[in-house]
């Protein structure tokens, strides 16, 4: 049930293994690494495009397609360039906001 889980069911283990892919999977997670963020929005950009990554652009052997596709979020498997494009689309746009707002 979504807001009071069954106590009986309650499990840290698919968070842990979440946490166990992207410190695996990114360098500013690993231990004793100086591939650190300097600044909290690199790190917060950082962290999305690794969530981006993994749910929309790589296929999970288990499931034989990706973890969006999956859930039903897309009707696709995205190409690294389909991320890139939609980061520039929001960057354009927030340019215009910008301009407009001046």
């Amino acid at each position: 049930m979504i807001g009071r889980p069954d106590p009986d069911h309650i499990s840290t283990s698919f968070v842990e293994r979440q946490n166990l892919t992207m410190r695996m999977s990114m360098r500013r997670f690993t231990r004793l690494t100086n591939g650190f963020s300097k600044k909290i929005e690199n790190h917060a950009c950082a962290v999305a495009l690794h969530a981006m990554f993994y749910n929309f652009v790589r296929v999970n052997q288990t499931l034989k397609t990706t973890p969006a596709k999956a859930a039903g979020v897309t009707t696709r498997v995205w190409q690294l360039t389909d991320v890139v494009d939609m980061i520039d689309a929001f960057e354009a746009r927030e340019e215009r906001q910008i301009r407009l707002a001046a």
